[in-house]
């Protein structure tokens, strides 16, 4: 259900003839799988739903294993006249990729830290070298030897300690993201025979050396509820858990100031937040609360000499603003204004130096970096002149540097590093990235035009086509959002989205409500009980899209994932007129079951984002939108959706129960197709590559609806 299904996977393409609907007729071996409907009653607040295919629920038995087997054997069956242009596609998006290629170093504790790929490999090699970049090179970790004999595999980063001599790493071999966590000798190269399991993945090093802090989730709903202490050298059975988060609502998490001073336990629920600090340097480690929770109260920590920065929205600063306090006096009534709420501005985060204090703002739907020196003799904008753009800050772990780095790109051009010096405005882009090829930026054009809501509000959209686009309604166009948890898709570069533009695709995301493109009220006016704003949104850009001629509904595709899936299925129900073809990626569709069963992982944390159906008004609403409640007997567009068996998000079974009663009441002969990777979770293949097989895979489906053979 979570955010991320992001901006990989998307873009677009040309518009022909329908002849591939004929086509697909004469090729067709196989008849969609027959899904065994077994009925079953689910009754709420008096309400009674029938699930005919609740028994899809049932993880591992024959029947559902045998039925997913046949659906994936079907996909197979339809797409098997195009695999010659998957092929094509994959090894275009392969062939524009630098694949000996490495990140920017950045210097911690004496050490210059990068990941670098080589040629042919999957995965990558994380890597140091002492001092200078003329040092030997230390490789800490090869993943593509790790990888080796799992067909799936993922290590989300790794964690070191202050003598740089350990790294605790966790690894996930399974896509359920339960990580392990091990702890491996930089020295030596031998890892410890300690293996803490049924993680976030996530390590925090005290400043002893040999003291490491770990979140563990509970085993059933995955939910990450518990913080341990573990001593190198001990048993991970007899780890002292420090902190166990009761309310089920709440995830824990734990981490460390930049200034290294203190260890942060989190607790954070949608709408509210706490958090707990202790001495880094131990040698009890007694956690303090920095400020109890009450409802509605958030709060973010970082530490700055003998102060806490925490950007909040006490007192109703809906959009958020920056205040300090005393490390001695944390409570609320003690806080002091630093920033103040603005009801134009979003304030997104900060980032601490020993002169500066750096914000990253967002108003009018643009990214912007904001510079203030701590003696008020400065306070400034880095200037960006694109109309639409991304750009953030880096990491920047060092206090004391007048030097920050940034990131920077655009729809129309890829991702640079900036170092920008603080004090004397210079910048210096220490790398773009590359894109082989006859990649030229300057071919594309990009631009954000508003389409208007149901309600009047104005919702913007960002757009990239090839320049000498006409608009006459004949270009395929694909239409992505994402409109959940608050969080903002921005206008950035995809490299493999240029095989669908230079194919004739216009490629447009909206800016929907349940996001914070537009600030927080933005996000506050998308979900809940105003969650149908989110998807009227959608609908809204995709016939401002079609009036002004952009594409028409012969060519308009539609993409989105997780709940950003919840969302091709709403609209699916909703409009199913608008869209030749409706993309749905591992779809959050089977919403008021999944929501009642407090033992699927998320569920219970999510009730202040989606309501919770125990109560009557929040059922009667979230079963008004559920797609799989709201299918009816009408015709829909051609669609491909997909999910992984270890989905640990969105549970395999929502998609596959939501396709089989798609096809019963489907009246259209458009193809519905439905691939569930075996081997996957939420995230989908692991290893760069496997993952742009299935990049090829979904831009093959809408080519081929364009009738499209390359």
């Amino acid at each position: 259900m979570k955010k991320t299904i992001l901006l990989t996977f998307l873009s677009c393409i040309f518009a022909l003839s329908g002849q591939s609907q004929n086509s697909k007729k004469v090729q067709q071996t196989l008849t969609p799988p027959d899904a065994q409907k077994i009925p079953k009653e689910l009754e709420k607040h008096g309400d009674v739903r029938i699930d005919n295919y609740y028994w899809m629920n049932e993880r591992d038995t024959p029947q559902v294993l045998d039925y997913l087997t046949r659906e994936n054997a079907y996909y197979e069956d339809q797409t098997a006249h195009t695999k010659p242009l998957q092929a094509t596609l994959f090894e275009e998006i392969k062939g524009r990729i630098k694949e000996d290629d490495e990140s920017v170093p950045y210097k911690y504790n004496g050490y210059w830290y990068y990941v670098r790929f080589e040629k042919g490999q999957n995965y990558p090699l994380y890597c140091r070298k002492a001092e200078s970049m003329d040092a030997p090179e230390e490789v800490m970790f090869d993943n593509n030897s790790m990888a080796e004999g799992h067909s799936y595999f993922d290590q989300p980063g790794y964690s070191i300690s202050e003598n740089t001599e350990l790294a605790a790493y966790g690894l996930d071999t399974v896509s359920r993201r339960q990580y392990t966590i091990q702890i491996k000798n930089l020295k030596t190269g031998e890892n410890y025979p300690e293996i803490i399991e049924n993680t976030t993945g996530n390590a925090i090093w005290a400043n002893d050396n040999k003291t490491l802090f770990y979140t563990r989730k509970d085993p059933q709903t995955l939910r990450s509820d518990k913080i341990y202490k573990h001593v190198l050298g001990t048993a991970p059975e007899k780890d002292e858990l420090v902190f166990e988060e009761g309310d089920e609502t709440y995830d824990v998490f734990v981490t460390k100031t930049k200034s290294k001073k203190y260890i942060i336990i989190g607790s954070s629920s949608t709408l509210t937040s706490e958090a707990r600090f202790a001495s880094a340097d131990g040698p009890t480690f007694d956690f303090k609360i920095l400020q109890p929770r009450e409802r509605g109260l958030e709060y973010s920590v970082s530490h700055f000499g003998n102060d806490f920065y925490m950007v909040t929205n006490k007192d109703g600063a809906t959009n958020f603003k920056l205040m300090k306090t005393s490390v001695s006096a944390t409570e609320q009534e003690n806080w002091q204004e630093v920033i103040p709420h603005r009801e134009d501005t979003l304030l997104e985060d900060i980032e601490i130096f020993q002169d500066y204090l750096v914000v990253d703002e967002r108003s009018g739907g643009l990214n912007k970096i904001n510079i203030k020196s701590w003696d008020a003799s400065t306070d400034y904008y880095i200037p960006f002149d694109n109309e639409t753009y991304t750009v953030y800050t880096s990491i920047n772990p060092d206090f004391d540097t007048h030097n920050l780095r940034y990131s920077y790109n655009a729809m129309n051009t890829p991702p640079s590093v900036v170092e920008f010096n603080m004090e004397t405005k210079e910048k210096t882009v220490l790398k773009e990235s590359e894109v082989l090829g006859d990649f030229d930026k300057n071919n594309y054009e990009t631009k954000r035009v508003w389409a208007t809501a149901s309600d009047g509000v104005k919702i913007p959209i960002s757009l990239i086509y090839r320049k000498g686009m006409e608009r006459d309604g004949t270009n395929p166009l694909l239409q992505y959002a994402y409109g959940s948890y608050g969080y903002t898709t921005d206008p950035s570069f995809s490299i493999s989205r240029i095989s669908l533009l230079d194919r004739g695709f216009v490629f447009a995301i909206a800016h929907v409500r349940g996001g914070e493109y537009m600030g927080r009220n933005w996000y506050e006016d998308g979900k809940l009980l105003k969650k149908k704003n989110t998807f009227t949104d959608f609908t809204a850009c995709s016939k401002y899209l079609i009036d002004q001629r952009y594409t028409s509904a012969k060519h308009l595709y539609a993409y989105g994932g997780s709940a950003g899936g919840l969302l091709m299925g709403t609209v699916a129900n909703m409009a199913p007129q608008l869209y030749n073809g409706i993309i749905a990626a591992v779809p959050f569709v089977d919403v008021i079951t999944t929501m009642l069963d407090d033992t699927i992982p998320l569920t219970t944390s999510e009730y202040d984002e989606w309501g919770n159906p125990n109560e009557k008004p929040y059922y009667d609403y979230m079963l008004s939108y559920s797609p799989y409640d709201q299918v009816a007997k009408q015709p829909y567009p051609n669609m491909l959706v997909t999910t992984g068996y270890h989905d640990s998000q969105v549970q395999y079974w929502e998609p596959a129960k939501w396709v089989a009663k798609l096809r019963d009441l489907n009246t259209s002969t458009n193809e519905i197709l439905f691939h569930t990777n075996m081997d996957a979770g939420h995230g989908g293949s692991s290893g760069r590559f496997e993952a742009l097989k299935e990049t090829a895979r979904d831009y093959a489906f809408l080519i081929d609806l364009e009738g499209k053979t390359e």
